[in-house]
């Protein structure tokens, strides 16, 4: 019997955007008005999607960012368009999401795990956290971690609480210290050129209505529930869950944006051995167990992806090990003077030695 997986395969192939983030040196004022020299030349993303891709039709608001470095910090703006600005959580570390919001998600080793988690709304309230694991491998969010030099401005081009047709935009800036996310990298220290992040953001937008004079959220038919929000993406993860961060886009520190980068062989390989994760784990529902038949793994494929590019693996030397409750896969790349061991473990971490 077909079961709908816990842990679904993505409705996306592996193709996560890839910004060149050029470094600056330039006297910064923070006030969330990103129409000012810092930002001036400074590449904007390609305009956010649905957090599911193509199968979702395109945000009804326009979003995206832009990025640029130091030596110390990692500087972001982003420009929300659209009328609906409005906000109402006001304590540092609530859930931002209840409010339309910003967010961003730094991976900054691309293991998947001990990852950062921002959000921010048009109060400039924020809620920053720690993320040992995904939710879908039983990670657990560190609520009283605290981004140390964090530093974050909002600039309304509108009225706030207010849903006016001359509402335009509301943009942010926010300036994150290396210091306060170089703790999960393996030598926790800053990136140097040519290296790169996994990062991604995110836009929750509810569907609302001002009723005398107040943002309510639009109630479901028959319910007391709101309508399910929105979220518009840099990099869709193929599924309603952002904590997909195999997933997410590549942040690359580069002398200038003209600098070029091609996405790692071993970052391929790595995707190659997600796909099995999935399969793993929609085994071990099926049959309370994992397997070692990479033939059993790749029916599964088959007959789970929404998405023909995830229907199959390359063939490559897969080494399976698996008990009933674990397994982990590998797979070595390279030549012999840079041989890794890229290995995906059933907890969805992923390392390379």
């Amino acid at each position: 019997m077909k079961i709908a997986p816990k842990i679904p395969i993505p409705a996306v192939g592996f193709n996560p955007p890839i910004y060149i983030c050029p470094k600056r040196a330039k006297n910064f004022v923070l006030d969330g008005n990103i129409e000012k020299d810092f930002w001036k030349d400074v590449p904007f993303t390609d305009n956010f999607v649905d957090i599911e891709g193509d199968i979702r039709p395109l945000p009804r608001f326009v979003t995206y960012a832009k990025m640029q470095w130091d030596e110390d910090n990692l500087y972001i703006a982003a420009l929300l368009k659209g009328n609906e600005i409005w906000a109402y959580q006001t304590e540092r570390d609530s859930v931002i999401f209840r409010d339309n919001d910003f967010e961003i998600f730094i991976d900054p080793d691309s293991d998947t795990q001990g990852y950062y988690e921002y959000e921010m709304n048009a109060l400039n309230t924020v809620w920053d956290l720690l993320l040992t694991k995904a939710y879908r491998d039983s990670g657990k969010p560190v609520n009283c971690y605290d981004m140390h030099g964090l530093r974050t401005a909002v600039h309304i081009n509108g009225t706030l609480g207010s849903l006016s047709k001359d509402n335009n935009s509301w943009s942010v800036e926010v300036v994150i210290p290396f210091a306060a996310v170089c703790e999960c990298t393996p030598e926790s220290r800053k990136p140097r050129t040519g290296e790169y992040y996994r990062l991604n953001f995110s836009r929750v937008q509810w569907t609302v209505d001002e009723v005398n004079g107040k943002i309510e959220k639009r109630k479901r038919p028959d319910s007391d529930l709101p309508l399910p929000e929105d979220n518009w993406v840099w990099a869709p993860t193929g599924v309603i869950n952002i904590h997909y961060p195999e997933l997410w886009g590549f942040l690359v520190f580069a002398e200038n944006e003209n600098s070029h980068f091609t996405v790692p062989e071993e970052e391929l390989v790595k995707w190659e051995l997600r796909k099995l994760y999935y399969a793993e784990q929609i085994h071990k529902e099926l049959h309370d167990r994992y397997t070692d038949d990479l033939k059993v793994l790749t029916d599964i494929l088959k007959e789970y992806s929404p998405c023909e590019e995830n229907r199959s693996v390359k063939a490559l030397d897969y080494k399976l090990q698996v008990t009933d409750h674990f397994f982990e896969i590998s797979v070595y790349n390279g030549t012999s003077s840079d041989r890794k061991c890229i290995t995906i473990f059933a907890d969805g971490r992923v390392t390379s030695i």
